[in-house]
């Protein structure tokens, strides 16, 4: 069976207003630390707890989607999303919101139940452009939900976002039960197999544990930035507020428009040529970042670089990934995605100790420093990759 176009646009559509969830929080920061009376770099831990969260439930429920009806999981599981964002928006105590947003990262996984979805439902020689055209929502979702959240927060405040937020969702509900296909599993096993198995997966195969340690540290990167960019905007020379501040995710969303070329050059084989120039090209975005802390132009140029970086580096490494094991296509994600956001999370914790230390300068240095860690696995596994077919080489010769 192929998805046809119109359901392919609709699953990238479905993404991005879900994923959005992770990240309406992110020019919201000023403004609930003004209204929980708390300093901001301590209202930003929500941003983390919300991609925390993510991780969790990327690790202990997307594996259910080898195990139950796919549909059947993201109906319940966007339901549930309706119901921690409308916490969120009612939440009388930080303390509350902390673990709203837990909940909201937890509950946010459906795209990541969505792409196994597709991907199974495709011939492998489209895999790759489908990929990359819900991804383009994907990253459409993250990064306009930055500009809707801004603009709310400013004109009606900043619990309103949360309550369309859930609006939001409850109408995809709906929608979702009329349009999705059916999917039925493959894994007859126990849930604690299920679990085993991810760490089987770890184990024996190399080319996941590869492409998850780079995304680790390319979403690492992603979330220093913009964790700590509303910190900059938000206070001298530019002084900008949260509708300001959220216009910036329209200049990331540029990014978005490189995802199905990608993706299809990466169905030619040339995935993992495509993430070395990702990697090159998230270097250059935090070597700009540097040197524009007085700069908006050099701030929207860092952003469109450091997108269309982590565009590339990341529908990359998720078509080589869908590429082996189908049966285990919603383990391999779980691995892949969780620690991925994990990394997202780990990233905007770090994001906001820089900034504690040496405010933009730190955050700079901080992200190249982690551009470094990213091309250290790249090469060594090229290298490890090289002498692995070297060695048989040299085996099958002696014999």
């Amino acid at each position: 069976m192929n998805l046809s176009q119109s359901k392919v646009l609709f699953m990238a559509v479905a993404t991005g207003i879900i994923v959005a969830n992770l990240y309406y929080c992110q020019p919201l920061i000023v403004l609930i630390a003004s209204e929980f009376n708390v300093p901001e770099t301590e209202a930003g831990t929500i941003t983390y707890l919300t991609q925390a969260g993510y991780a969790i439930g990327l690790f202990f429920m997307v594996p259910l989607g080898d195990k139950i009806e796919r549909k059947k999981q993201i109906l319940v599981t966007t339901f549930a999303s309706v119901l921690a964002l409308i916490l969120a928006a009612v939440s009388k105590s930080f303390l509350v919101l902390e673990i709203a947003s837990l909940l909201i990262g937890i509950t946010s996984i459906v795209p990541q139940l969505i792409l196994p979805l597709a991907a199974s439902l495709t011939a492998p020689e489209r895999r790759g452009k489908v990929i990359g055209t819900i991804m383009s929502g994907l990253l459409v979702g993250i990064l306009l939900s930055r500009t809707l959240s801004g603009f709310v927060g400013e004109w009606w405040g900043w619990r309103s976002m949360f309550w369309i937020a859930a609006g939001f969702c409850l109408i995809l509900f709906f929608v979702i039960r009329n349009q999705f296909p059916v999917n039925k599993p493959t894994f007859e096993g126990s849930y604690g197999q299920l679990i085993q198995s991810l760490f089987s997966l770890i184990k024996t195969q190399p080319l996941l544990r590869e492409a998850t340690l780079i995304n680790v540290f390319s979403f690492a990167q992603f979330g220093v930035f913009w964790t700590t960019m509303v910190l900059l905007l938000s206070e001298a020379p530019f002084n900008f507020n949260s509708a300001t501040i959220g216009l910036f995710g329209i200049v990331g969303a540029s990014g978005a428009l490189a995802a199905p070329l990608v993706g299809k050059i990466g169905d030619k084989g040339s995935s993992r040529i495509v993430i070395g120039y990702g990697i090159l090209l998230m270097l250059l975005s935090f070597i700009v970042f540097y040197f524009s802390a007085e700069s908006i132009v050099g701030i929207v140029i860092g952003i469109i670089l450091i997108d269309i970086g982590l565009q590339a580096i990341h529908i990359s490494n998720q078509t080589r990934v869908y590429s082996i094991l189908p049966e285990a296509r919603n383990r391999m994600n779980t691995v892949f995605m969780s620690f991925s956001f994990f990394g997202t999370a780990l990233g905007s914790a770090f994001g906001l100790l820089l900034w504690k230390i040496g405010a933009w300068e730190a955050v700079s240095l901080g992200g190249i420093a982690l551009v470094a860690l990213a091309f250290a696995v790249y090469g060594f596994t090229y290298t490890s990759k090289r002498k692995r077919q070297n060695d048989l080489q040299n085996s099958e010769i002696n014999l």
